[in-house]
C-alpha cells in the first residue's frame, strides 16, 4: 500500500480531528472518515485523543492501521487511550505527544 502525498505546504499544520466520548465498533465510521479525508486531504493528521472516554480494540485497529498509512500524531492522551495502549505496547510506536501544539512541531 503506498501512501499518499500531501496535497498541503510544508508549513501548513496538519488538521487535527478532536473526538470526543465513546469509540467501539458502531461509533467509528465517522471518526474513520474523518480520518480518511485528512489523509486525503493533507497527507497526514493530529488526532486530540484528550476527550476520549472510551475505546476497545476496533479503535485500537483504526490507530494502528492509521499509523501504518500516514503521519499520524496523537496528542493529550486520555487516561483510558493512555491504558490501552499502554496495555498493548502501541505507545512504543505511535507518535505520541503531551499538547496538540507539542504534535504539530514534532
Amino acid at each position: 500500500m503506498t501512501t499518499p502525498q500531501p496535497n498541503r505546504p510544508s508549513t501548513e499544520p496538519l488538521p487535527v480531528i478532536a473526538p470526543e466520548g465513546e469509540f467501539d465498533i458502531d461509533a467509528l465510521p465517522p471518526l474513520e472518515a474523518q480520518i480518511n479525508a485528512a489523509i486525503t486531504g493533507y497527507g497526514g493528521l493530529v488526532l486530540d485523543a484528550s476527550r476520549i472516554t472510551f475505546a476497545d480494540s476496533m479503535f485500537l485497529r483504526l490507530i494502528l492501521t492509521t499509523h501504518d498509512r500516514t503521519d499520524l500524531r496523537i496528542a493529550a492522551l486520555s487516561p483510558t487511550v493512555q491504558r490501552l495502549f499502554t496495555l498493548v505496547g502501541a505507545d512504543q510506536v505511535l507518535g505520541i505527544h503531551s499538547t496538540v501544539d507539542a504534535a504539530h512541531h514534532g
